[in-house]
């Protein structure tokens, strides 16, 4: 998962679920990606292993302003969201576990 700080911040009103205590998963996903399902698997997962942390999932589809804004290019992409809803990473592609819980170390 590679940083992405270029301080934007999102917040419940964007992406249509509120944002973890400490961190949030945002996964932009769209109706026919096989990775996409895996993916909502290994976040989900990791939000409920570790405390303060959220998975919210976005169908880039009914969201294309925000997916132009962030510049996502495929699906899934998943964004690691610090407390106040700022980018600390972002990754393409299924995620690993193991990666996941590495990023969130970076977020909370």
């Amino acid at each position: 998962m590679r940083g992405h700080d270029d301080g934007r911040r999102l917040g419940a009103a964007e992406l249509g679920g509120e944002l973890g205590e400490r961190a949030t998963l945002v996964q932009f996903s769209s109706a026919f990606c096989a990775p996409c399902r895996a993916t909502r698997r290994v976040l989900a997962e990791v939000a409920g292993m570790v405390p303060g942390v959220t998975h919210v999932e976005v169908d880039a589809e009914a969201h294309l302003d925000l997916v132009r804004e962030l510049e996502i290019l495929k699906t899934p992409t998943v964004l690691v969201l610090d407390a106040g809803g700022r980018v600390v990473r972002r990754a393409t592609g299924q995620p690993r576990r193991a990666d996941v819980i590495a990023a969130l170390g970076e977020a909370v």
